[in-house]
């Protein structure tokens, strides 16, 4: 299995904390961008990129909080990890209910923060796979004859294959030689995996 390349988006006015990241990051093969406030990341940052926004709490002008607020407001699903001298107990859960993957206390262990870094590599690995399989499924359908998507379509509703003969009006043989071919192209084994990849195909 390969990982995607990831970023970590470190946003923390700590220069040091900044330079530390960068070296622990690169270490485990991460790309790394550094940025001393929030606004700069925000105003940086496009959707769609694979990695995680290391951000400190506290910062001056805006705080940790509000840029993971803004990230939100915007529809950046990016993962968020908390790095904070400043935490307790209410903030990690605030921040956690708002999507953060966790909420690390300064000075972190650097082995735990890279575990999480390794979990959000293997969540991006799912996302993507599961994003190419399900467009393999859509190339799959479009593939299929304007009839075949019709009896498709019956055959997931659960009509035998008589019943869909008389409602499309062909016999029952050919029926079955569309069902047939219908499996062989969609790639499905069975007709339970044929109904679960109807669900993106039909609508």
């Amino acid at each position: 299995m390969r990982l995607p390349i990831c970023t970590g988006f470190v946003v923390d006015d700590d220069a040091d904390i900044r330079d530390a990241l960068r070296v622990l990051l690169k270490s485990a093969g991460w790309g790394v961008e550094s940025y001393a406030d929030g606004p700069s990341f925000l105003t940086d940052y496009t959707k769609d990129r694979p990695g995680c926004v290391l951000l400190d709490v506290t910062m001056p002008g805006m705080s940790g909080l509000e840029v993971q607020s803004a990230l939100n407001a915007q529809g950046l699903k990016i993962p968020v990890i908390f790095l904070t001298g400043h935490g307790d107990v209410p903030m990690a859960v605030k921040t956690t209910k708002a999507g953060a993957v966790d909420f690390l206390l300064k000075p972190f262990d650097p082995g735990l923060l890279l575990e999480q870094l390794r979990q959000v590599q293997l969540n991006h690995y799912e996302e993507q796979r599961a994003s190419d399989e399900e467009t393999a499924i859509r190339k799959r359908y479009a593939s299929l004859s304007t009839r075949q998507r019709e009896v498709m379509a019956q055959v997931v509703a659960g009509l035998s294959n008589k019943e869909i003969a008389r409602q499309l009006g062909i016999s029952h043989r050919t029926v079955e030689a569309h069902r047939n071919q219908i499996m062989f192209r969609m790639y499905a084994a069975n007709l339970t995996e044929l109904v679960k990849q109807s669900m993106l195909c039909i609508r």
